[in-house]
């Protein structure tokens, strides 16, 4: 029996002054850190409520009743697998390492990338050991799942800005070249014909297999290891392990093929007697690197989708890994500032790639009701590009489509318990755009030596491939998706162009591009389909104006707020695109702290320091997240990053003078009055584009934004989600969506 049961049951009951419940307190957390369990943390939010996931507590509070898949007995004692967030300034958080064994666990991987740990302890333990002053947060090892000629068209990648077609195969202009797109999902089948360069050589530079390094196996007594130094054994050891640029069959489920895909497939002659169409993707030669992360029935876990990103992180510099696509999700109830995927990805926006992630299929709920509050993570996290699904209606024009039902909604409901036991909850603006994700032709996996059908294609057959009336043809099979996880690469694609034509661009500042430029599609508020449509044309027309040294400035600490961002000799273009003979005006908004709407052309004639990559502002919040490199002898400098440090960002205005604020012509958040974020798009839109609007004036910071309370006016029918709870540890998916309102039960693709 725990010596301090009978102390803490009074404690709950509210019978012990407040000078012995600090006492008892200290002598729970001292208990803790010998490695003892006290199975106590302080009452009213203190650190267990605010650093423990809701649903990890919750699960251990159910004891054996609750079932999940990060939970099991061993040894006849329940265990849990968790990622433990650190604030630790040891990289390789040896304190908290060697505590996790006194306790009894192991550590099965290090994510130093991250500043994180996957662990397995007694579920006992996970009160004492978030106890300790160098834990974040820690959160369960979640389930993760994967969530054209005509896109080009649709999208406005084949204009005068873009690129110009001779024939279906011959272009002129930008097509994504030299720039890297890392795609962490199912795998992708490295031998299929769309990922062709000119030369007939495959653009998929490399496949790894994180689940090859076989991080979380329920083995006790590891310790686990964070030194992956350039050029190591142990490196040299972890690559070999990982590797599958070999394997015969690379993408067995089918859905990370499909997705790489709509980013970059090049358009090939068809085999005789093949009738396979024209897939060009929106970056048809960019270069692919495929991360796999996600098992033969699409699912993985955070912990291989930690190992993904941080794979990525590493060699970005070294393979010009501009870009990373993630179309999966996890049920995260977690704030975006401890969720482990969401300080993976703010490590990766650090790092310089844009990260673009599917917002998530959960638009309709189970009742078939319209539901906000849906976006999964790390769709949640402000420095992500969140994409949400438009439905085209099989047309090339821009004045029909519509957001698909399914498409998840913001705001985000990621939430945390304040030190005064206030469960604050993020709201933030998502998704951030949309693009096309209904009924997309791609590429088909199969084994590389042989027509076997993935598993989508042999499990949904007469929904995903016998629609198209494809004759099947060795590395030329076609199918058809629709999702989030569908729309996400379009827009991934379009940075690797925007990339392209300006490689020095930063990741939010491609996001604010995106944005900008985008299409507001009419009828539809800023929670369901952000900024608009996806406008490639008016996007690279945007960044072909701004000087080519943005990044390079910023890293350097030599652009200053205010600056000018003009490359020499040129003006900001006419903010209007025509695309397949119809004009539109830009939707010219941005988000920016979260839930601010801001506007103008001072955004990008002059320097923001938002677009320092580093920096994230959310919820009042502003960090600097610091890359850490590795350095030594035949270590080329300021390459191969180890981990980052954290801290205050410098007290300064976030925005120049002459940006204009749009939070007041949106208004408080009503759902029923059409207003704050429940404002049309194209309505605040059509304000900005007239000249309304607040101009800021020099040194002023937004803090509060458009502030969606908890006491907001909804209209009949629309459901706030509390975040998104699934029940017994099933994951939040990204569906396998086959048309609008048609989404495929995850019970008929069968248990991971």
């Amino acid at each position: 029996m725990n010596l301090l049961t009978p102390f803490i049951v009074l404690i709950e009951r509210r019978r012990l002054p407040r000078a012995v419940v600090a006492t008892v307190t200290a002598i729970a957390v001292l208990l803790s850190n010998f490695g003892l369990s006290s199975a106590y943390a302080a009452p009213h939010g203190g650190q267990k409520k605010s650093k423990v996931a809701r649903d990890l507590d919750t699960h251990i509070a159910r004891g054996a009743a609750s079932k999940a898949k990060w939970a099991r007995h061993v040894n006849g004692v329940r265990h849990v697998q968790v990622i433990i967030v650190s604030n630790d300034s040891d990289p390789a958080m040896t304190g908290l390492r060697n505590q996790v064994l006194r306790m009894g666990g192991s550590v099965h991987a290090v994510h130093p990338a991250v500043h994180a740990m996957t662990a397995q302890i007694r579920a006992s333990d996970v009160q004492a050991l978030s106890q300790r002053s160098d834990v974040l947060s820690i959160s369960p090892n979640r389930v993760t799942q994967r969530t054209f000629s005509t896109l080009e068209s649709i999208t406005g990648a084949v204009t005068a800005n873009v690129r110009s077609y001779s024939s279906a195969s011959v272009y002129t202009g930008l097509d994504g070249s030299g720039v890297g797109i890392a795609v962490l999902d199912s795998g992708v089948m490295k031998a299929h014909d769309t990922f062709q360069d000119a030369s007939a050589a495959s653009r998929v530079k490399r496949n790894v297999n994180m689940l090859n390094a076989n991080l979380a196996n329920w083995a006790t007594g590891v310790a686990g290891s964070s030194s992956l130094q350039p050029g190591s054994t142990a490196l040299a050891a972890y690559e070999a392990t990982i590797a599958a640029d070999a394997a015969l069959n690379q993408d067995p489920y089918g859905h990370g093929t499909h997705v790489a895909s709509v980013a970059a497939a090049r358009y090939y002659q068809p085999t005789a007697g093949s009738n396979a169409q024209q897939i060009n993707g929106i970056a048809p030669n960019a270069n692919l690197y495929d991360v796999r992360v996600l098992n033969d029935l699409g699912y993985g876990s955070v912990s291989d989708a930690l190992e993904g990103i941080q794979w990525v992180i590493y060699h970005a510099k070294e393979y010009n890994i501009r870009v990373m696509n993630l179309s999966l999700g996890t049920d995260s109830t977690e704030t975006w500032q401890t969720d482990p995927l969401c300080v993976a990805v703010r490590s990766a926006a650090a790092a310089g790639i844009s990260v673009v992630v599917a917002a998530g299929n959960f638009g309709v709920n189970a009742a078939g009701v319209v539901s906000y509050g849906t976006v999964s993570a790390p769709g949640h996290d402000p420095s992500v590009i969140t994409v949400g699904s438009a439905n085209a209606k099989n047309t090339l024009a821009r004045n029909d489509e519509k957001v698909n039902n399914f498409s998840s909604r913001g705001p985000t409901r990621g939430s945390y318990i304040d030190s005064t036991g206030v469960r604050r909850v993020d709201n933030l603006l998502k998704p951030d755009l949309l693009a096309p994700g209904n009924k997309i032709v791609g590429a088909a996996a199969t084994a590389a030596n042989a027509l076997s059908w993935n598993l989508l294609g042999t499990s949904h057959k007469g929904g995903l491939v016998d629609p198209l009336g494809i004759t099947p043809v060795l590395t030329e099979t076609q199918m058809l998706l629709s999702g989030t996880s569908i729309a996400a690469p379009v827009v991934a694609g379009a940075a690797a162009l925007l990339l392209q034509a300006n490689p020095g661009l930063t990741p939010p500042l491609i996001k604010a591009i995106l944005q900008y430029t985008a299409q507001p599609l009419s009828g539809y508020d800023l929670l369901q389909q952000g900024a608009g449509l996806l406008n490639v044309d008016g996007a690279v027309a945007l960044a072909k104006v701004l000087r080519t040294d943005i990044n390079t400035a910023v890293n350097a600490g030599t652009i200053s707020s205010g600056a000018s961002m003009l490359a020499a000799g040129k003006t900001m273009p006419l903010a209007e695109s025509t695309i397949n003979g119809a004009s539109f005006p830009w939707s010219r908004i941005v988000f920016a702290g979260g839930n601010s709407l801001v506007s103008g052309h001072a955004l990008f004639t002059k320097y923001q320091p938002i677009w320092d990559p580093r920096i994230t502002w959310a919820s009042g919040i502003v960090n600097k997240r610091q890359p850490i490199y590795w350095s030594g002898t035949g270590i080329p400098a300021n390459t191969f990053i180890q981990s980052f440090v954290d801290s205050a960002a410098p007290n300064q205005a976030l925005l120049s003078a002459g940006v204009v604020s749009a939070n007041l012509l949106a208004g408080s958040s009503s759902a029923s009055g059409q207003s704050g974020a429940f404002i049309p798009a194209s309505t605040l839109s059509s304000w900005l584009v007239s000249g309304s609007g607040t101009v800021l004036g020099s040194g002023i910071v937004l803090s509060e934004g458009i502030v969606l309370s908890e006491g907001i006016v909804l209209s009949e029918g629309i459901v706030l989600s509390e975040g998104i709870v699934l029940s017994e540890g099933i994951v939040l998916s990204e569906g396998i969506v086959l048309s609008e309102g048609i989404v495929l039960s995850e019970s008929t693709l069968g248990e991971p």
